[in-house]
């Protein structure tokens, strides 16, 4: 007798190959139904709704997000765009923006910059290969390209952390002039005279740039006819290491400097560690100032004198915009505001 090989059976992998019909067959419903479901899930029954998610689960049935964009012409994904991945600052940003999104049923691409235009022309222009239904992206100062494949795009977007008269769609943000205006305001109040800027500019960073600009105009305006004292690096990395050189630096450069005030509460924080190091006596000696109000300022010895920004409201806020956008909503705000609050401590 002639032997008949027999070939092995494929073991189908979970999920692979389960069809919607099967699902609706072990539910006991139509596949309208579940379709319904998956699409529309508050337009079904609770009961019913429970039915079919056990069967899901049952089955291990993965739905096919990629047939069902074609046919509706959404993907229920947004992208977001951010200069750094290393700032806690940026996060607490888009971990808001997220919860608005995804209680809305959408989900999240992620890219990031480091501050260069040429990145964020790649980033937008593959993360736009994903056919996002929005864009939120920080920021409002962009290449030509970047600003080409935007509107092109024809999609909802919101720019956040800045504010522009001329936003690409919509906006949410605060004034860094403003708010660095109002610090030296505070100092120049509490006796302060020799105001130096110091901080780290790397291309790309528009808000560093619209503080040390802030800086300029805000003095020249209080002190018409003296020097304006800056002290800025493009070389050194934004990290605490940084504070402690630019203290010595600007020092050196400047000293009879009685306040120092940084771009950012990172490297402010640095300077004051270093300071202390130093004995230097601060704010006796030398008031120091950052910018953020990052968690570790407060917890300082002496805690920083800073500027918060609501990291989390722009969240909220521009997630709200963009779900406004996408939902095609029709709003006259197409701009917010969020502000800023000085929080004056022990450091100046």
């Amino acid at each position: 007798m002639t032997e008949i090989p027999v070939r092995a059976r494929k073991t189908r992998r979970k999920g692979t190959g389960v069809t919607m019909a099967e699902v609706a067959a072990t539910a006991g419903v139509s596949m309208q139904t579940v379709s319904r479901y998956l699409r529309f899930p508050e337009t079904v029954a609770a009961d019913t709704g429970q039915q079919i998610q056990e069967a899901i689960e049952k089955t291990h049935y993965v739905h096919n997000l990629a047939a069902s964009h074609l046919a509706s012409a959404r993907s229920n994904m947004v992208a977001a765009i951010i200069p750094t991945l290393s700032a806690s600052i940026f996060a607490e940003t888009i971990q808001h923006f997220s919860e608005v999104l995804h209680s809305a049923g959408y989900q999240i691409f992620l890219g990031y910059t480091d501050y260069r235009a040429d990145r964020e022309e790649e980033v937008i222009r593959s993360l736009l290969g994903r056919r996002p239904d929005g864009i939120f992206i920080i920021g409002t100062h962009h290449s030509r390209n970047s600003v080409a494949l935007l509107k092109r795009a024809r999609i909802p977007i919101v720019e956040g952390w800045d504010l522009t008269p001329k936003p690409l769609d919509r906006l949410v943000g605060f004034s860094n002039k403003a708010a660095i205006a109002e610090m030296v305001d505070h100092l120049a109040r509490s006796g302060r005279r020799q105001i130096v800027f110091s901080g780290v500019l790397r291309k790309g960073d528009s808000r560093a740039t619209e503080r040390r600009d802030g800086f300029v105009a805000a003095m020249t305006e209080r002190y018409p006819d003296e020097e304006i004292r800056l002290h800025v690096s493009t070389e050194l990395p934004l990290e605490m290491a940084s504070g402690a050189v630019l203290l010595q630096q600007t020092r050196e450069r400047y000293p009879d400097a009685d306040a120092i005030m940084f771009s950012s509460d990172v490297l402010a924080s640095g300077a004051l560690l270093e300071s202390a190091r130093l004995g230097i006596a601060v704010p006796r000696t030398l008031a120091i100032t950052g910018f953020g109000d990052f968690e570790l300022s407060k917890q300082l010895n002496p805690s920083l004198t800073t500027v918060f920004v609501p990291s989390d409201e722009i969240g909220r806020q521009a997630g709200r915009l963009l779900l406004e956008g996408m939902q095609g909503v029709v709003s006259e705000q197409k701009s917010v505001d969020v502000g800023f609050k000085l929080m004056i401590r022990e450091s100046g």
